[in-house]
């Protein structure tokens, strides 16, 4: 007979054990829909971000609340960190850094400049920790039902410490060697996401202004050889036009889209289908959809097509 892992604790080898608790620092879309899926696979979360409202929904989802990002470094052995931008991850670094916690594993969630997630490494290492740059590939809707793909780079053993965890809230991950390699592959993805999207959304407005029913469309286009993941996703808000609760607000996606381009630049590499989706994005929000689903750039080829006043 196998022996029984403690509570609070997973197989890893055979014959032992690991610590199953883990800090998440960054509640928000991402960050909340991760810290709900490994409370009900089993583990001890210990979850921190500024926003009072973003703790509340975390404590409700069994989330053990902490004080600050230090104290959820001073708690846990493995932090995930998902962040909205460069100075909220440099400032969580530096917390940590100065936290007096034992050496820890800091995966890095958030989309973020190579400069920016290089910054992040040197802190962190300079504290004797371990950070990986982990960006997630999905939206927080595939957060919610751990449909995410997690693109870990960095130290090896590190990450395969990590596997554990990532596998109770992502559908893969992946080892892909050196420290920014995960950041650069999440570069390519959110580049094909940004020109679905709006191909999806060009092809629902072209949709409505020949009269078909939007549902059939959703069906059967996306299940067929013109679909992709973006239109199965984004198409049903687009023809239901509705784009709450978001799962990525178009605020939020435009730093992304701000960083696809400074990289592309950097390397000296032509994205003329990527280039011509950025004034679509900015519309929206010039129209002010900002805090709309990035499916919202429906709206404004609806206002272009004529659909909308």
């Amino acid at each position: 007979m196998c022996p029984r892992a403690e509570a609070g604790s997973v197989e890893a080898k055979e014959g032992t054990t690991m610590d199953k608790t883990v800090g998440i620092i960054g509640l928000g879309i991402m960050g909340g829909a991760i810290g709900r899926n490994l409370v009900e696979r089993g583990w001890t979360v210990i979850g921190f971000d500024l926003d009072a409202a973003k703790r509340a929904e975390a404590k409700d989802a069994g989330v053990t609340l902490a004080e600050s990002a230090a104290d959820v470094a001073r708690r846990a052995p493995i932090l995930f960190t998902s962040l909205p931008n460069p100075k909220a991850v440099k400032a969580v670094a530096e917390e940590i850094a100065a936290s007096g916690a034992p050496r820890r594993i800091v995966c890095e969630f958030s989309t973020l400049a190579l400069e920016d997630k290089l910054a992040f490494k040197s802190v962190l290492e300079a504290a004797g920790h371990v950070p990986l740059d982990c960006p997630l590939s999905g939206t927080g809707a595939q957060a919610a039902v751990r449909d995410v793909i997690v693109y870990a780079s960095g130290d090896s053993e590190a990450i395969k410490a990590c596997i554990p965890v990532f596998e109770d809230f992502a559908r893969l991950n992946a080892d892909l060697g050196e420290y920014g390699n995960g950041s650069k592959l999440k570069f390519i993805a959110n580049h094909l996401v940004a020109i679905h999207n709006v191909a999806s959304a060009e092809a629902m407005v072209l949709a409505k202004k020949a009269g078909l029913d939007l549902d059939q469309v959703v069906s059967l286009v996306g299940g067929g050889a013109g679909g992709s993941r973006m239109f199965q996703m984004r198409a049903p808000m687009m023809a239901k036009d509705v784009y709450t609760p978001p799962t990525m607000r178009c605020t939020m996606w435009q730093k992304d889209m701000d960083v696809i381009a400074a990289f592309a630049k950097d390397l000296d590499c032509p994205t003329p289908l990527f280039t011509r989706t950025e004034p679509v994005y900015k519309k929206a929000l010039e129209m002010g959809l900002g805090d709309l689903d990035t499916a919202a750039v429906c709206v404004v080829l609806e206002a272009e097509a004529g659909l909308r006043k």
